[in-house]
């Protein structure tokens, strides 16, 4: 479980920069405004579908619930129906598959 934490710590980094939002604000526990909020939930769905983190070290990486990470997922996959959207998710599971190439 401490790999998947360090990888999840990685990953709210390379997010928040490519989302310009502050990587402590990701961190944060307890409730956010929803850009942050959507901005989190983007990067728990590409740990869970890029990285292959179970729904639990996702959770421990985030400092969330394994359900909060299960919600996200759903809430980001159903979003993936607006082109648009799903152009982005792609850019970042792009960016995430390189940056950890070598670690997964």
């Amino acid at each position: 479980m401490e790999r998947a934490v360090e990888l999840c710590d990685s990953l709210i980094d390379i997010v928040a920069a490519l989302f310009n939002v502050c990587g402590k604000e990701l961190r944060r526990t307890g409730r956010t405004n929803l850009d942050v909020a959507r901005v989190r939930q983007i990067a728990m769905y590409v740990a869970h579908v890029v990285l292959r983190l179970s729904m639990y070290d996702i959770g421990k990486g985030f400092g969330r619930e394994r359900t909060t990470v299960m919600y996200a997922c759903h809430t980001i996959e159903d979003m993936r129906d607006v082109e648009e959207f799903d152009r982005l998710v792609a850019m970042v599971e792009r960016v995430v598959l390189a940056a950890f190439r070598d670690r997964v």
